[in-house]
């Protein structure tokens, strides 16, 4: 696993950065709209940003004195393609399991 893919990870495994991702997936948002939506300080919601940022999954745009924090799709990508992989690993397995279940019920049918 490569390193943007580690870090994508460790930006997910937090149930309050999966919550601000999603939310960004509705919306363009500024810190102070994020802080909005949580019980916690500036500071915190701040720290989430900069891992999330650092995973590649979002990213700040500024405005004047505001930044602006935007969902980036791309960067869901090495998440994306490791999941593919075991879902292809896990459809290959079943679908062997499928063959060998059909051909045991085949020699017992005969």
């Amino acid at each position: 696993m490569n390193d943007m893919t580690q870090q994508a990870f460790r930006a997910l495994s937090d149930p309050t950065r999966r919550d601000i991702v999603r939310l960004l997936s509705h919306d363009d948002m500024t810190i102070a709209q994020l802080t909005n939506q949580f019980d916690m300080t500036r500071a915190a919601v701040k720290k989430h940003l900069t891992v999330l940022s650092d995973g590649g999954l979002i990213t700040v745009e500024p405005r004047g004195r505001e930044r602006v924090n935007r969902l980036n799709p791309i960067g869901m990508a090495p998440v994306l393609d490791w999941f593919q992989y075991f879902d292809r690993f896990w459809g290959d397995r079943l679908a062997s399991l499928k063959t060998a279940i059909e051909t045991q019920t085949a020699k017992d049918i005969s």
